[in-house]
């Protein structure tokens, strides 16, 4: 019966690691090199309480994120 072999299909896990999904020489990559991105911790540093609230996301994330999605 052809639907025996679907449950195996499923079990199936399959590794990669992102880098090597993106070129070496990409605009992103290169953006990356280019632009030390820690002075936006000191920027946003008294917008975050340390001991309160729920884990935020990195706020250097939410600021690569329009470029990212410009591109």
């Amino acid at each position: 019966m052809m639907t025996q072999n679907t449950d195996k299909k499923r079990e199936q896990i399959q590794m990669f690691c992102m880098d090597d999904l993106v070129p070496k020489d990409h605009l992103l990559r290169l953006i990356d090199k280019a632009i030390d991105w820690s002075f936006i911790y000191d920027l946003v540093e008294e917008k975050y309480c340390p001991d309160n609230g729920r884990p935020s996301i990195d706020p250097v994330v939410l600021i690569k994120i329009p470029l990212i999605s410009n591109t």
